[in-house]
């Protein structure tokens, strides 16, 4: 199984966006790790508990907090970071808040992709991996494992920008890919690992909920995801970058990253290893109805990342469950988190 090339990335120049959100932390960790030059662009980390936070100090890194809907601040600090590789992660990522938030959700997934793109326009750059969502692809909640070449849709406001956002990059890429740097799109599962603390997911609302001695509501505890550890997902991101920069004709245009072996396990299963794997039961409350619509049944199939890329994902469900409960618990403990997460990083890798 291939796995990132440290010395592709010592010394490399590399643009992370979205690096003070929960992949974007771990990313930005894992390529300093190997000695690229990171610099990232993002908001401000969320108020209250946040990975890129508990990580701090960031040594070497070049911090820029704008907005990517902001075209002129972006390319001014594009332009500026002169980056090899560009790995773009800034979206807004919560299924409920592009419920509450509908418009400015497209403004950011859709114009700011876009804007990206456009900053890239004529740059000295290599290759940029876009990151896209498991929830791009149109799903009748049947079940099937979504293949690359599957039509694009998504009825909420969350799923149908990052569909979207799929459809810039391709209009991007046939409209000025003679300007552009090598671009692919990566579709991940639902991630699970130690320092998410996003709003209305699974792991973090379990955790809250034990730290508080509280209920927490689940909505749909019956549905299925492609759930995976969340350094399988960024070994992808990484081997496909490097496919781009040294195979930029041969490499897919999009790509799957999911669980190897197909793990319908639904949200009440899942609940279970993590209380098996943490070692405190969480009272959990399920409403008979959902706060909005969300499909039942989703699944990847990563078929194509195997056979193009050489990547496969090592933890399954209950391995990836355990990782996460473990570094909880050391941030419980209020132990060095950037040493911890470093120790994981070269635990994962090494």
């Amino acid at each position: 199984m291939k796995t990132p090339d440290a010395a592709f990335w010592r010394g490399r120049r590399v643009l992370v966006t979205g690096h003070t959100g929960f992949k974007g932390a771990w990313l930005t960790l894992a390529l300093q790790r190997m000695g690229a030059r990171v610099c990232g662009i993002s908001l401000a980390p969320e108020a209250g508990p946040a990975l890129f936070t508990a990580l701090a100090p960031w040594p070497g890194l070049d911090h820029v907090e704008i907005d990517i809907t902001d075209a002129s601040a972006l390319t001014a600090a594009v332009r500026s970071a002169r980056p090899s590789v560009v790995f773009h992660l800034a979206a807004q990522a919560i299924v409920g808040r592009g419920y509450r938030e509908p418009a400015r959700t497209f403004e950011t997934n859709v114009h700011g992709t876009a804007n990206l793109l456009e900053s890239l326009r004529g740059q000295d750059c290599a290759a940029a991996v876009v990151v896209t969502s498991d929830k791009v692809y149109r799903n009748d909640g049947l079940g099937k494992r979504f293949v690359e070449s599957d039509p694009l849709g998504g009825d909420d406001p969350y799923s149908a920008s990052k569909a979207a956002a799929e459809i810039v990059v391709a209009s991007w890429r046939a409209s000025f890919g003679h300007e552009l740097p090598a671009l692919a799109t990566a579709r991940s599962g639902n991630v699970v690992g130690g320092g998410d603390f996003g709003e209305g997911r699974l792991i973090p609302d379990l955790v809250r909920a034990q730290w508080a001695s509280e209920a927490v509501r689940i909505r749909q505890p019956d549905s299925t995801r492609p759930w995976q550890y969340v350094l399988d997902v960024l070994d992808g991101y990484l081997t496909l970058a490097e496919a781009l920069v040294q195979h930029p004709t041969s490499t897919p245009a999009a790509v799957n990253f999911g669980p190897q072996k197909p793990e319908p396990y639904s949200v009440r299963q899942l609940i279970a290893l993590f209380e098996q794997a943490y070692g405190v039961p969480v009272t959990c409350e399920f409403p008979a109805e959902s706060p909005f619509r969300e499909v039942p049944q989703l699944g990847l199939d990563p078929a194509l990342a195997a056979a193009a890329l050489g990547w496969r994902s090592r933890l399954d469900c209950a391995a990836a469950l355990a990782a996460s409960a473990d570094w909880y618990r050391h941030w419980h403990r209020r132990d060095n988190m950037r040493q911890v997460s470093t120790a994981v990083l070269d635990g994962h890798f090494g």
